[in-house]
């Protein structure tokens, strides 16, 4: 018996030290999270002019109300070289490396342009104008590197709105597919070479055409789908919102997230700089123009998110751009009457939406 219990001790002593030599380490587990975003890119630029953001009246910064109200991924978009430093790679770092400080994951839109990139504007950075397509492919990669390595993000949008494509002629979708996804190809190979964690998504804004889209874009290596949602451009129908989610994540076995919605608290403005929402005919009938109706809105849009079988999260788009340069501006914002502050610059009932879906 005695020496039965020695051969077990002895056996036992070699499996462990067996599995202290051993230099194999199991893969890191990447699992999907409920994304609950607020995109806040003009927020460097509007705290600059000096812009005081509010919580119940008292002074706050933004995106510690926006955690503590169950937001978990600020959007930040980056241009690669704008006339002034609003969305420029510095300002973005600084920005990203604040949000990762307070708590928060860093979902980053890369324009792969100077300027807005959207479906109909897809125009190339000015340094790389006269590149063909290899040094295009050679320009994206080394671009998304940087990104990679200086900036993380825990999520990573390769191009905005790239309905047809993005950097036209050579990324146009319609007209030169192979261009587009070898443009495409070298950006994700280049995420991939530097993270295991961080996801990639593909955005295409409405529902009319994502088919289309997102049938082209199949072979390439992703891991979201993206949908804008505005009343005013892409109908009516929350119901209709959820069956596309639902159809494209089951043909493209992907996660399915609502990238971009907003809606209004009022009709009314806080500056002379028009908005892009204020009639009676741009609402959902479902939602009126008020605080009430702007919470009940996302209320919605955070429900049609977790209920469609492939929903991943949303994302509020414009959360931040208050009527920052006074009420008389005729160069402030197109967006004060949807964002998540009031006209006083106070936190909306809105906020309680990113925890709650009721």
């Amino acid at each position: 018996m005695k020496k039965i219990a020695i051969f077990c001790f002895a056996a036992l002593l070699a499996a462990c030290s067996s599995d202290n030599n051993s230099t194999t380490t199991p893969p890191d587990v990447v699992t999907d999270e409920f994304i609950r975003g607020a995109d806040m890119s003009f927020l460097p630029l509007i705290e600059s002019e000096g812009t005081v953001f509010k919580n119940n009246n008292v002074p706050e910064d933004p995106i510690i109300t926006l955690k503590n109200a169950g937001c978990n991924y600020i959007r930040i978009r980056i241009w690669n070289n704008p006339e002034t430093s609003s969305s420029s790679f510095q300002e973005v770092k600084t920005f990203a490396d604040r949000v990762h400080q307070a708590g928060l994951k860093v979902w980053l839109t890369v324009h792969y342009s100077d300027t807005w990139a959207d479906p109909g504007h897809q125009t190339k950075p000015q340094a790389w104008q006269n590149m063909n397509l290899e040094a295009l492919k050679t320009a994206v990669a080394s671009y998304t590197t940087e990104i990679m390595t200086q900036i993380k993000p825990d999520l990573i949008q390769f191009g905005n709105e790239t309905n047809d494509g993005m950097l036209w002629p050579e990324g146009r979708l319609s007209t030169n597919e192979a261009n587009f996804k070898a443009l495409a190809s070298a950006g994700i190979e280049a995420v991939r070479a530097q993270s295991t964690q961080t996801k990639i998504m593909l955005h295409f804004a409405g529902m009319n055409g994502s088919d289309w889209f997102f049938d082209k874009v199949k072979d390439l290596d992703y891991d979201y789908i993206g949908l804008s949602y505005y009343p005013i451009w892409h109908g009516k129908s929350l119901n209709r919102l959820k069956e596309t989610m639902d159809a494209l994540g089951s043909l493209y076995n992907k996660k399915v997230l609502i990238a971009e919605t907003s809606y209004p608290f009022t009709l009314g403005f806080n500056d002379y700089t028009n908005n892009i929402m204020g009639l009676d005919e741009q609402l959902h009938p479902g939602f009126s123009a008020t605080a009430e109706g702007q919470r009940a809105f996302l209320s919605s849009i955070h429900n049609t998110a977790e209920v469609a079988e492939f929903g991943i999260g949303f994302c509020y788009w414009g959360a931040e751009w208050v009527a920052f340069r006074g009420n008389t501006a005729s160069n402030g914002s197109t967006w004060e009457n949807q964002a998540l502050w009031d006209f006083n610059n106070n936190a909306l009932p809105v906020m309680t939406q990113f925890r709650d879906r009721n």
